[in-house]
């Protein structure tokens, strides 16, 4: 694409950075041969890739969910991976020189396109606002199906960056392009990120955001419709709730809509407190979810036998699932929402796994965008931000910690570097200390792309 002469120029500084991490990946290849014989038994090419996204998913995450759940000597599906790695996340800014903290625009971006870009943007260069080629569209013009399938809106940053380029992550439907004044279609552009979406013709798209495409397009070849019935024209099977989402058949698009914004959470109970708050379990329901609105793991299950197709048999596919309302609820500082979240996705990674399991062709990898602030803390300790005390389900107390930003402000991401593992073709890559950029280069590697 047209950025090709600003990376070779813009880049260096994160090249450097990349290129200096990248040697540690390789010798803890080597140095754990064991491990790396693992994948070496089986095919070097994978035919399909599922990747899972826990937004916000770093480690204290999980082990607050493994704690609470199965115990601290338990151990979930997202554990028993074969390989173990973790990644950096940092962004950058205009000039390509590092950022610490990424948002899930920039981090999505780079292992969306293999570069990194400044916070906010999708699937675009940080200083001349250029579209960089994306593993999906890759995934496409080698003739594989793809899917994405996320808890939050559909035009959320994580699934966007697959099948969009923008200039801000606010530009999600006609009605917001306040920010992306050259996305416009009237200025040449191409759209919002619904009508990109819709416009790539990915095979399986499900979540929320049923609002973002019941705005009406007003511009361009669908002016008048919304982007639902763009899509309809499109060919796509439009479906909103468990019900439809069962008879949706395989060969012809699905969007599935199953929530005007985010899909609510799971599991609901009192969100941190300064001070602290008296020992709770949380409530496995929430009154918001609507009966019909599909799990995560159903999702999951639905998209993988909708990919089922003549062209994914021949060619394989490329499909992204995101738990995404981990982060949601960690800057919320609510545990309860956040652990249940956390649960869900890791009941689409034991899906994701079961299907290897049968496709030993298929590489299966779990990671995070970037880590969060929740920290287990003393029982003794007293924060001086938000807290709230848990009795998890071996009827011990834990307590959590929020103080990344002053009590009643969203809590913010942190910088850390995050888990990332995988099994199957190539999985060995994921191996020792790598960069979030290094995952796109992993996929393509896997699954031979050109």
């Amino acid at each position: 694409m047209g950025s090709r002469p600003y990376r070779r120029l813009a880049w260096g500084a994160a090249a450097l950075l990349v290129a200096g991490i990248a040697v540690p990946a390789a010798a803890a290849a080597s140095e754990h041969s064991g491990q790396s014989d693992v994948s070496s038994h089986g095919p070097k090419k994978a035919k399909n890739v599922i990747l899972l996204i826990g937004d916000g998913m770093g480690d204290s995450e999980i082990t607050l969910a493994r704690d609470y759940t199965v115990g601290a000597a338990g151990r979930l599906n997202m554990d028993k991976f074969p390989m173990t790695g973790s990644y950096t996340t940092y962004s950058v800014d205009k000039d390509g020189k590092p950022d610490y903290v990424t948002d899930s625009a920039a981090s999505g971006t780079g292992w969306a396109t293999g570069h990194k870009t400044v916070n906010g943007r999708i699937s675009k260069t940080p200083g001349t606002d250029k579209p960089m080629t994306t593993i999906l569209e890759l995934a496409q013009r080698n003739g594989l199906a793809t899917g994405s399938v996320t808890t939050a809106e559909l035009t959320d940053a994580t699934p966007a960056v697959l099948a969009s380029h923008a200039t801000d992550r606010s530009c999600a439907g006609p009605a917001d392009m306040k920010a992306c004044p050259n996305d416009t279609i009237a200025k040449g552009g191409p759209g919002s990120i619904a009508e990109q979406s819709v416009n790539h013709k990915v095979d399986v798209l499900l979540g929320g955001g049923k609002a973002r495409f019941d705005q009406k397009i007003t511009e361009g070849p669908y002016r008048g419709m919304t982007v639902t019935q763009q899509a309809q024209k499109l060919g796509y099977q439009v479906v909103t709730d468990n019900k439809g989402l069962t008879t949706a058949r395989s060969g012809k698009p699905v969007l599935g809509l199953f929530a005007d914004g985010n899909v609510p959470v799971e599991w609901t109970g009192k969100a941190a407190a300064v001070g602290g708050t008296a020992a709770q379990r949380c409530v496995t329901a929430n009154p918001d979810r609507k009966a019909g609105t599909p799990a995560l793991e159903d999702q999951a299950r639905k998209a993988l036998d909708l990919l089922d197709t003549p062209k994914a048999k021949k060619n394989g596919f490329f499909l992204q699932i995101e738990g995404a309302s981990i982060d949601k609820r960690d800057h919320a500082a609510d545990p309860c929402g956040q652990i249940g979240e956390t649960a869900a996705f890791d009941r689409a990674v034991k899906v994701a796994r079961d299907y290897a399991a049968k496709h030993p062709d298929t590489l299966v990898v779990t990671t995070a965008d970037h880590g969060h602030t929740s920290q287990i803390v003393p029982l003794e300790a007293t924060p001086p931000g938000l807290s709230s005390t848990l009795v998890t389900n071996e009827g011990r107390q834990l307590k959590v910690n929020y103080s990344t930003n002053t009590p009643g402000q969203a809590q913010e991401h942190t910088g850390t570097q995050v888990r990332i593992a995988a099994q199957g073709p190539q999985s060995q890559r994921v191996l020792g200390v790598t960069d979030q950029t290094e995952l796109f280069t992993t996929i393509r590697t896997a699954l031979s792309l050109r």
